[in-house]
């Protein structure tokens, strides 16, 4: 069975409730194609309202959700609080995260192991700096970073996998369709020898990093590009174009 295409919305810390609406309105009166797995994350203070307005066969995902129970930690939110409010989804170990907050490794595959015990589908976001790339070690971090999850995570079939090179996040630059494409079938061979053929075989790799409705296109005739994750034009009516982009 092919792979089903899968695109994000990571709206970050941006959104009011008005923008938030605007944004899930055109959402649901758009006309999306069927076949495509759409999952929406706004800010945490939103997601329960997100949740509320946003029509049903779409879902909602946290930014981020701790690796221990409900318990003394402020200003964390737990798996249970999530699935308590229906969130089915958490981006986890992006860039944002990794690089401002000095989550490393480690930490990311903990809140990984948990989310995946606690029922949430994990969006496990990987990707090199403009240094590491310019000193040929992309394929050894992105690597590095799976590495740790696999070291704690056997079951990744509820993972989704975003390649998100840091030097293309928000900045306009954009990977190739080669050097995207190069990466992700590194990402599903790396799969292969290290969890499983079947995972290989049926783990979706997202592509991030400013992809629009003018490159998106070409980057989904990709044979390892399952979709994207999205964070700036998921704000505005272009993200329809994005999921369509199979279509186009």
């Amino acid at each position: 069975m092919p792979r089903q295409f899968f695109v994000g919305g990571n709206f970050k810390m941006n959104g009011s409730k008005a923008s938030i609406k605007d944004i899930i309105t055109n959402l649901n009166n758009a006309k999306l194609d069927p076949n495509v797995e759409v999952v929406i994350s706004p800010p945490t203070l939103y997601l329960s309202y997100a949740r509320e307005l946003l029509r049903p066969g779409l879902e909602v995902a946290a930014q981020n959700v701790f690796d221990k129970p409900n318990g003394a930690f402020t200003g964390e939110i737990s798996v249970d609080q999530l699935k308590d409010t229906g969130i089915t989804w958490v981006i986890l170990g992006h860039s944002e995260r990794r690089v401002l907050l000095q989550e490393d490794d480690a930490f990311v595959a903990s809140k990984t192991k948990t989310a995946l015990a606690g029922g949430l589908g994990v969006i496990l976001c990987c990707g090199e700096s403009l240094e590491q790339r310019e000193a040929g070690e992309t394929i050894k971090v992105v690597m590095s970073q799976l590495g740790a999850v696999a070291a704690k995570v056997n079951d990744w079939s509820k993972i989704v996998i975003a390649y998100e090179p840091i030097w293309a996040i928000g900045t306009g630059k954009v990977a190739t369709t080669e050097q995207a494409q190069e990466v992700h079938a590194a990402i599903r061979d790396w799969l292969k020898n290290h969890v499983s053929s079947t995972a290989a075989d049926n783990t979706r790799i997202l592509y991030g990093g400013s992809v629009t409705e003018k490159n998106s296109g070409e980057l989904a005739k990709q044979p390892d590009i399952d979709g994207f994750l999205v964070g700036g034009a998921s704000l505005k009516p272009a993200f329809v174009d994005i999921i369509n982009a199979q279509t186009a």
